[in-house]
């Protein structure tokens, strides 16, 4: 069950979700809100889910760029610098 709706002075709109969460990760949440960590429940899962996208995006970059050649790409960087370099204003 989702419901939209939009904060006003916000530009982010929040969507509310209805999830299901173990038990012991509730104890855990609640653990931190007590020592005020986190505002409340909704704030720490947010800022969970957040973090884990986050990893998961930046982990899907370092595979892409692990495809790479690095001589291949360097070759490509350097491509034409030599000519470059000789049409360079002196300061």
């Amino acid at each position: 069950m989702i419901y939209s709706n939009t904060k006003r002075g916000n530009d982010m709109s929040k969507s509310k979700i209805a999830i299901t969460i173990d038990h012991g990760i509730v104890e855990r949440i609640d653990y931190f809100i007590k020592r005020h960590i986190f505002s409340n429940r909704s704030r720490a899962i947010q800022e969970a889910v957040e973090e884990k996208l986050e990893r998961m995006e930046r982990g899907r970059l370092a595979r892409e760029c692990a495809k790479l050649d690095p001589k291949f790409e360097k070759a490509m960087a350097e491509e034409g610098l030599s000519e470059e370099v000789e049409k360079w204003p002196e300061y």
